[in-house]
């Protein structure tokens, strides 16, 4: 396991960008917290990964992050809720602003939440992260130009929605 100062200064530093992916994902402030805990805990579990400098880290926690919640989604995809449950669970989600931070409300979040993945994650590495094509091509493992292509798609499919 990594030592505490380890895990500290990396959730000072990049605690707020893995949040931010979490919210991506979930609409639910619990959902992301869980998401966000299960990246910094996997994070705190992988003494034996070495990073280069603080990008690569960056990256590495990004893409956990993302992977977390992609596993989270499928998992509740899989669970067995009765119709009734599911009906009485959307009536309890606060639309309060007090209750739900202004994050979760955002016409922007939801936009990008409603986008498929890809883009939503090579859009989001490019606009909020400030990551370029080819850094997100290494990360995704997927060609540059087909990285292009989504952060493209992405872009135009993110306005087509807020118009």
């Amino acid at each position: 396991m990594r030592p505490h100062e380890d895990i500290e200064r990396a959730m000072d530093v990049h605690g707020s960008t893995v949040w931010r992916v979490c919210v991506l994902y979930f609409r639910a402030s619990a959902d992301a917290q869980d998401a966000f805990q299960d990246t910094m805990v996997k994070y705190a579990l992988a003494d034996a990964v070495a990073f280069n400098d603080e990008e690569h880290r960056k990256a590495w926690l990004i893409r956990v992050a993302t992977n977390t919640c992609k596993d989270m989604l499928k998992a509740a995809s899989r669970a067995h809720v009765p119709f009734d449950e599911g009906a009485c669970a959307e009536r309890l989600v606060s639309s309060d602003a007090e209750t739900q931070p202004a994050s979760f409300s955002s016409e922007v979040v939801d936009a990008m939440r409603n986008l498929a993945d890809p883009p939503r994650t090579p859009l989001y590495l490019s606009l909020y992260e400030g990551y370029t094509a080819p850094e997100i091509a290494r990360m995704v493992d997927a060609p540059v130009n087909t990285v292009y292509s989504w952060i493209a798609r992405g872009k135009t499919l993110l306005k087509e929605a807020l118009s």
